[in-house]
């Protein structure tokens, strides 16, 4: 077999943890696939959903995630993190929409929130879906990453 050939060519991310710093380090994970040319799907369930939330005058939608497991509330580790030049949260959620991840919601963990897709951000194109659509999007030569 060669390299080409054992090369995983599409990350599947599966986003279940609603804390901050898991969906943060997710979507760096998949912005670094896009980056190196590997297909990247992000799939959004359970308490990771709320990182779609629309955003209001309050704030963007991703402030009401949970702390980082230090504590640190999600404004306030995004802007730990944009200090010391790590990417922050929308800059790394805009450079995977822009590459061309897939972005999916779970609709049963919507469900399980009490959320509606209405609830979304318009600017991240989100396909509803569930555990079927996601294993029909990932690669049998790719890696399924749990977050």
């Amino acid at each position: 077999m060669s390299a080409d050939e054992a090369s995983v060519d599409r990350l599947s991310l599966v986003l279940f943890s609603g804390s901050f710093d898991k969906v943060h380090y997710a979507l760096a994970m998949a912005a670094a696939a896009l980056a190196s040319n590997r297909a990247a799907t992000l799939f959004f369930t359970m308490g990771a959903a709320r990182a779609l939330l629309a955003g209001d005058a309050a704030g963007p939608g991703w402030r009401s995630l949970h702390a980082t497991e230090d504590g640190v509330a999600p404004l306030a580790a995004d802007a730990a993190l944009t200090g010391k030049g790590v990417g922050g949260f929308e800059e790394l959620l805009a450079a995977c929409v822009a590459l061309g991840a897939t972005v999916m919601v779970c609709e049963m963990g919507l469900r399980a929130l009490g959320l509606e897709l209405a609830a979304l951000r318009p600017d991240v194109p989100v396909a509803p879906g569930g555990l079927v659509s996601f294993l029909a999007d990932a690669s049998r030569h790719g890696a399924v990453v749990f977050v």
